[in-house]
């Protein structure tokens, strides 16, 4: 195939936390050519060796043979990757992954944050506003000229990420305790916690919180989310005191009445269980929040900007 005579595209891709989602696009027009997905992509976490893995995988799917010398222009968002970063990690390897699924080495590359792309997903390609993320982690920006100026919360499972599917997993797992002890009241996710721990019992239950990575934690979540759907008042709670977590986020970048918020993340994107409950509570402050599925759409209108 002539490639010279193949339309020219855009890539663009985003690097999370669990999964790379990369999708070709035509420049001029913005449909969709192509997409791919690998592992994880988190810049700080994962290995060299593996991100690079993982993008390649993703790549090989949004790359179809014959594409790849009609790319002009490539934008990736990595999660780990914003200002202060793995900024470097994440272009390496995103370079040796680009080169290897023959992409030219001279095609214009930019490298951001998960935040960028995630705001720029938003209606209308927005300029300046406010992003939320809140899936296995969670943190919010603001953005000023489609860049990320200052970040809130992502801090991590030990000191940070409030309201994210991590701490509802840890909260759930502290309000099984509670209850086994009688320090607390019972509730309807001792059962399906205790099968996720094997046996429901305080050394079961201490013993899944300790014995694995702690991010696994948020596997948890979709629980809470299962028993408040039937009643339990605690499972409930649990889901206003995440959202509370994360409005308090959004709070701390002092919004403005009428100021574009882009949300995503499984918490909150398209039908994410805490959308209802973040949107009471920004709406108090003039926010409506434009949930979108991912970042790799915004990924795209940058990279066409960019083009």
């Amino acid at each position: 195939m002539n490639e010279s005579r193949i339309q020219e595209c855009v890539l663009g891709i985003d690097a999370g936390g669990t999964r790379i989602r990369a999708r070709l696009a035509d420049a001029a027009t913005g449909a969709v050519l192509a997409e791919g997905a690998g592992g994880p992509g988190n810049a700080l976490s994962v290995p060299a060796a593996a991100l690079v893995e993982n993008l390649a995988r993703a790549l090989g799917g949004a790359v179809p043979p014959g594409r790849a010398g009609a790319v002009v222009s490539v934008v990736a968002g990595f999660a780990g990757g914003g200002p202060g970063g793995g900024v470097a990690n994440a272009r390496a390897g995103l370079l040796e992954a680009l080169g290897g699924a023959g992409v030219p080495g001279g095609v214009r590359v930019e490298v951001l944050g998960d935040a960028d792309i995630a705001f720029a997903a938003g209606p209308g390609v927005p300029e300046d506003g406010l992003v939320l993320i809140a899936g296995t982690g969670a943190t919010a920006a603001r953005v000023a000229g489609r860049r990320v100026v200052r970040a809130v919360d992502g801090d991590g499972w030990l000191l940070g990420d409030g309201g994210s599917g991590f701490w509802l997993g840890r909260e759930a797992l502290r309000a099984v305790l509670r209850a086994l002890d009688g320090r607390g009241p019972r509730t309807a996710l001792t059962g399906p916690v205790g099968e996720v721990c094997g046996g429901l019992s305080k050394e079961a239950v201490v013993g899944y919180g300790f014995g694995g990575h702690p991010v696994r934690l948020a596997a948890l979540s979709p629980l809470v989310v299962d028993v408040a759907r039937g009643g339990d008042e605690v499972a409930r709670t649990l889901l206003d005191r995440a959202a509370d977590e994360l409005a308090a986020t959004v709070r701390a970048l002092e919004p403005r009445p009428g100021e574009p918020l882009v949300v995503t993340g499984g918490l909150t994107g398209p039908d994410g269980p805490l959308l209802a409950r973040l949107a009471d509570r920004v709406g108090a402050w003039g926010l409506t929040p434009a949930a979108v599925r991912d970042g790799v759409g915004g990924a795209v209108a940058l990279a066409r900007l960019l083009a």
